[in-house]
């Protein structure tokens, strides 16, 4: 399929990478010059320019936040102005659901087709084509996109018709996972200030009841202190917290846990936080019980 994708950081040029490897015509395009190289060595094609990127028979946009897509994609001289009538804009981004809205709109008005395909994942799960894809728009956009998002995950969940839809789901997704930290920060803190080994007792949970993928991702990190390099940087936690806190206003719906994260995320800004991983709000509740790290009294062993 002949393709444009537009956005190279940390997961966008992990998946464009499998797309070209699984033989796609890839037209790459990124703000900041200089990502497309290694991309370029293995057989994409470099783009001067979002409209270069948008001749094939879609566009997929990974990029930051809604600034980064809204000026990608509804500018003068971006997605929509360049894009084929009846070719498929992929939205793939971590974006709002009203931003979503507004894109499913903007498309349908310049007889364009719009999918939302939202990923979880981090960014080794992206090199290595193990993405889940949350998608939804037109059934027969998203059956015509399947051969992509084939090369790019393990699982297409279909969420419904309206795109928006997959950014609500993503976004409840990522607040999830941030409630599991935190929690995990609480529970390790606590836990390790009572002298018990903190590494065993992640271990010990994460090898019993607690199996699933955030526990076994975080909780080594908590554990360790070890939110550098940032493979989900905080900026971007915090954004999702945010986002999903004002679909929640909107819907008129509390969530008293989300303002905690939200409250969590600024206070590691405020201490200098920015660049590690989101994981570090998980540390936070280490500081606050005045014991940084905890030297082990006792550890966790099984019983025989």
């Amino acid at each position: 399929m002949k393709i444009g994708f537009i956005g190279l950081g940390h997961m966008g040029a992990a998946m464009a990478k499998n797309l070209i490897l699984a033989g796609h015509y890839v037209t790459l395009f990124n703000r900041t010059s200089g990502r497309s190289r290694a991309l370029v060595q293995l057989g994409g094609h470099e783009a001067p320019d979002i409209a270069g990127a948008c001749h094939g028979e879609a566009v997929i946009t990974m990029l930051a936040d809604d600034v980064a897509v809204a000026d990608s994609v509804l500018e003068k001289d971006g997605v929509i102005a360049n894009l084929p009538q009846g070719a498929i804009h992929i939205s793939m981004s971590t974006i709002s659901v009203a931003l979503s809205r507004r894109l499913a709109q903007a498309h349908r008005q310049a007889g364009q087709r719009y999918i939302a395909a939202t990923v979880m994942g981090r960014p080794d799960m992206a090199a290595s084509a193990k993405l889940f894809i949350l998608a939804a728009g037109d059934a027969a956009a998203i059956d015509f996109c399947q051969p992509l998002f084939d090369a790019l995950g393990q699982k297409t969940s279909n969420i419904g018709p309206e795109p928006s839809a997959a950014n609500l789901v993503k976004l409840t997704g990522n607040f999830l996972q941030a409630a599991v930290i935190e929690a995990l920060g609480e529970a390790v803190a606590l836990v390790g200030k009572a002298g018990i080994d903190r590494h065993a007792y992640v271990e010990l949970l994460t090898s019993t009841v607690f199996t699933a993928p955030a526990y076994k991702i975080f909780g080594p990190l908590i554990a360790e202190d070890k939110f550098e390099p940032a493979a989900f940087a905080a900026p971007l936690g915090y954004k999702d917290i945010r986002l999903t806190l004002a679909e929640a206003e909107n819907l008129r719906v509390p969530m008293p846990v989300a303002g905690l994260l939200h409250d969590r995320f600024l206070r590691l800004f405020a201490q200098g936080g920015q660049e590690l991983d989101w994981s570090a709000i998980g540390g936070l509740a280490t500081q606050d019980a005045g014991a940084r790290q905890v030297s082990a009294t006792s550890s966790m062993s099984s019983a025989n």
